[in-house]
């Protein structure tokens, strides 16, 4: 087997990976999950190598399996420190080491880097990572190093739903044609291998060929004259040429159609595209219960930024077309070739995306060789579909844009409307509040429930219970009786009840009976004139919750009770309400 199809090296097991700072203090190796190593030479910054060895500690402090996880992840960091230690090189006097920076110098880097969105990131990242020695923990270096830095507003808006099924519809249709290619050239190796076909003929070659690639996901080739690999003759006449789609195509999906297939994972689960790169091959439950529909447990992984990761597990049934499950059975139908051929090559890869790359095994639209995160080729097979394939399967689709990241905003903020590989706090402040279609969404609902709590308010503000005669136990109060003194819900510092009068009608103790009824309603019309000669804002904050407990009161009297309240009025009813308006009373 080539290289390229081998499985990197990982330390033997109950064994940690070697120290991330090699023993010449100026290479710094970092190990990302799978064992894979990269390496960063400090030596080639320019600065001097004081310097060179401060920041190359600070980094190797990262490069750890509870730090930074990927390549990526330490990547990102590495050029902003190129960027950082080029701005320190072009200095008056160049600092020597880290305890020679000033903050004098990292203002005037933020004066230039506060700009932009991509320089407050670099400026970000490097003073976190500065910020770690402890010479610059304190001064005025610390001060600069600990500027707030306002984060920047994401510019990635959802779909419409419109263009939401376009994309769908799309993706749809091209895995769905790879699917019913690939079903059919099955079943003609299926009668090949079971003898159904008259050996020799064009159908025989057909179904050879095909056992062929369904063995090695390769055909037999020669060289031509010019150097160009050529199919046997028999197999190119029998296949109709040698163009993939009459090749391996018949077995294998390619790069463009994998992407289809990761729009649709996208759209069903909302899985984003690291998350689908490193999804493994989903298992069905032993038992798939007595209809025989499949459920599949599918392990997610979200690696968190600054380290670790996030792990679920999402169940999905099977259970017809349109059901969740089954993209998740025709996944698995559509790649069971080449899965089959790579785990000959490469037991355990057990990766869900697997597609077959190039001319005889050339990638022309993968990942770099030298990127290392991603799962190395297994022979002709690759598993990792970078954005660029995103823009290429778009084109080719007669859309715009890649689709991952506009099409993951809108299932998790718009369609399925709950955290997906995030917390609730990541879902609420980077998808749910910056996205214009689920601010618009909102209104309505904002203000009808708004309109309901008012409603609510309006309906219930009489909390005091109504009867019909008074209990001999109760005491009396300015307002109602009172059932409980001693144990109401505004208690007195010194004991009893510290409450206004006014709010016994807001009271589970206050109990209103007949008797109450005229200068209740006596105190309603004193509200309502008060409410004419008082600024608003005053009459609403001193009297608009009496006023509006009254006025419910007033509706469960009903009309008639309310004006024979009135025509009983008293002027002990009307002195009262006085002392009561003027505060009086209740001194």
């Amino acid at each position: 087997m080539s290289g390229r199809g081998r499985k990197a090296s990982l330390p033997p097991a109950g064994h940690s990976r070697p120290e991330p700072l090699g023993p010449d203090g100026l290479v710094v190796h970092h190990y990302n999950k799978a064992g894979r190593v990269k390496d960063y030479d400090f030596a080639t910054l320019p600065v001097a190598e004081p310097l060179q060895r401060s920041l190359a500690v600070l980094f190797a402090a990262r490069c750890r399996p509870n730090r930074w996880t990927s390549h990526l992840s330490s990547k990102q960091p590495w050029n902003y420190l190129k960027e950082f230690t080029k701005y320190l090189s072009e200095q008056h006097q160049p600092p020597r080491d880290l305890d020679e920076l000033t903050g004098t110098v990292i203002d005037r880097w933020w004066e230039d880097k506060g700009k932009t969105a991509g320089g407050r990131g670099t400026f970000r990242s490097v003073c976190a990572m500065l910020r770690d020695d402890a010479r610059l923990q304190s001064g005025t270096v610390a001060d600069a190093l600990a500027r707030r830095i306002p984060a920047s507003k994401s510019t990635t808006q959802s779909y419409s739903t419109k263009e939401f099924d376009q994309i769908r519809t799309a993706a749809r249709r091209m895995f769905r044609a790879a699917l019913l290619r690939i079903e059919e050239n099955a079943l003609h190796l299926d009668r090949w291998r079971a003898g159904e076909l008259e050996e020799g003929s064009r159908d025989w070659i057909i179904g050879e060929a095909l056992d062929i690639l369904a063995r090695t996901g390769e055909l037999p080739y020669l060289v031509g004259p010019t150097g160009a690999p050529t199919l046997v003759k028999k197999y190119r006449r029998a296949l109709g040429g040698q163009a993939t789609e009459l090749t391996w195509q018949r077995l294998f999906l390619s790069r463009t159609e994998a992407t289809a297939l990761a729009v649709l994972l996208l759209a069903e689960y909302g899985w984003n595209l690291s998350v689908i790169n490193r999804a493994v091959v989903p298992k069905a439950t032993p038992d798939p219960g007595l209809d025989g529909r499949p459920t599949y447990r599918i392990p997610i992984e979200k690696r968190r930024r600054g380290g670790g990761s996030w792990y679920a597990t999402e169940n999905v049934t099977d259970h017809g077309a349109d059901s969740p499950g089954r993209l998740i059975t025709q996944a698995l139908q559509a790649t069971r070739f080449a899965r089959a051929i790579v785990e000959d090559m490469a037991p355990g890869t057990d990766l869900l995306i697997v597609f077959r790359v190039g001319s005889r095994g050339r990638d022309t639209m993968g990942q770099r060789t030298t990127d290392k995160d991603y799962h190395p080729h297994v022979g002709p097979f690759a598993f990792t579909l970078a954005s660029r394939n995103g823009y290429e399967w778009a084109k080719l689709a007669g859309l715009r844009g890649s689709p991952f990241r506009r099409g993951r905003r809108t299932a998790v903020a718009v369609n399925r409307r709950e955290p997906t590989q995030h917390s609730q706090e990541s879902h609420d402040r980077d998808y749910v509040l910056p996205d214009k279609q689920v601010q618009d969404a909102a209104v309505p609902v904002i203000a009808a429930a708004a309109e309901a709590a008012a409603l609510r308010a309006r309906e219930t503000v009489l909390v005091a219970e109504m009867r019909d005669t008074r209990n001999p136990d109760d005491v009396e109060t300015a307002t109602a009786d009172c059932s409980d003194f001693d144990n109401g819900p505004y208690p007195s510092p010194g004991g009893g009840c510290g409450a206004s009068f006014l709010m016994c009608l807001a009271c589970t103790n206050a109990r209103v009976h007949a008797d109450h009824h005229p200068r209740l309603a006596h105190l309603h019309e004193a509200l309502t004139n008060v409410r004419s000669v008082l600024p608003p804002p005053r009459w609403e904050r001193d009297w608009s919750d009496s006023h509006a407990r009254l006025a419910d009161l007033k509706k469960k009297i009903g009309p008639g009770g309310w004006q024979r309240a009135l025509a009983r009025v008293t002027s002990a009813d009307r002195e009262l309400i006085q002392l009561l308006l003027t505060g009086d009373l209740d001194a």
